[in-house]
This record gives C-alpha cells, sequence and structure tokens, in this order.
C-alpha cells in the first residue's frame, strides 16, 4: 500500500470529534441573540454570572447639536449587558433602578461590567456599571425573571372564557 493509500484510510477510519477542541470553560451567548449591537453594545468578556461590555457611540445615537447621546441607549446597552450576564434563554426585565452619572457624547466608548448579585429561584439581580474612561457614567441595578417560556409566549390574562 502507498502512501496516499494510507493516508485515505486514516482520513475514513478517523472522525474528527469537535468536542476535543471545545474549551470546557468557555461560556456561550444564550439570550438576545438577535440584538443589533451598534445600539447595544459588543461583549467584551462573558463568564458565568459576569460580562464586560463595550458601546462604541454613533451618529443615530446622538441627541442634539452638541453631540448628547440619548440616555436611552446607554440603558439600553446597560441591559444587554445585564441580560447577557445571566445568560437564560428567556431572561426578561422587569424592574430597574439607574442612575445616569455624567453625560456621553458622541465619540465616547462607554465600558460596562454586569455581574449577577443576586439569585432567588428563577429571580436575578444584577449590578451595571458604566465608564468612559475613568469615569462613571451609569449604574444600575436590573432585576430579572427567568420563565419557562418565552414571555410572548406566556399566557398573563386568561382572557379567553371556555364555552
Amino acid at each position: 500500500m502507498n502512501e496516499m493509500q494510507e493516508a485515505n484510510e486514516i482520513d475514513e477510519d478517523s472522525e474528527l470529534d469537535i468536542n476535543e477542541y471545545k474549551d470546557e470553560n468557555q461560556v456561550i451567548i444564550n439570550t438576545h441573540e438577535r440584538v443589533n449591537l451598534d445600539l447595544n453594545g459588543t461583549i467584551e468578556k462573558l463568564e458565568s454570572g459576569y460580562v464586560e461590555s463595550k458601546l462604541v457611540t454613533i451618529p443615530e445615537m446622538v441627541a442634539d447639536d452638541l453631540g448628547l447621546v440619548h440616555g436611552g441607549f446607554i440603558f439600553s446597552a446597560a441591559d444587554f449587558a445585564a441580560m447577557v450576564a445571566v445568560n437564560e434563554k428567556n431572561v426578561v426585565l422587569v424592574a430597574s433602578e439607574c442612575q445616569f452619572l455624567s453625560p456621553v457624547k458622541f465619540g465616547d466608548v462607554v465600558y460596562f461590567k454586569a455581574k449577577v448579585r443576586h439569585k432567588e429561584g428563577r429571580k436575578r439581580n444584577v449590578n451595571v456599571t458604566g465608564y468612559v474612561l475613568d469615569i462613571k457614567v451609569f449604574e444600575g441595578e436590573f432585576k430579572t425573571v427567568v420563565t419557562e417560556r418565552h414571555v410572548l409566549k406566556l399566557k398573563l390574562l386568561d382572557t379567553e372564557k371556555e364555552d
């Protein structure tokens, strides 16, 4: 048997086990996978219960002629970081308490850190902070719930009456 035949035989007999190449400590995003990352930030670091993300401000976020970024974009990026820190498929925001500590302007890069602080049953509380350089611009506590099914598929109100 020549070398080419031996190589083909080895290829046919051996199957590539993709799990051999996976990092066991790698955490993948399980939620909000269709979010627009340009408007909500990109995940820079992901660990169980912890996220670091980065929001690069863009012209679509500007609220006035001086380049002020609308706070809703800051909130949205913080909320996204909180959801990914929980990292459950069906996590939803139920309440938040936030402080906008300093204005953000066009061209700023906001770095967020989100950490799950409390876990009780289906409830998760996530603390999120946002910084531009070394200036804290945002701090918030996000209260979330993990539901069994997608929130839009839950029967929240019994509006249908049986005959």
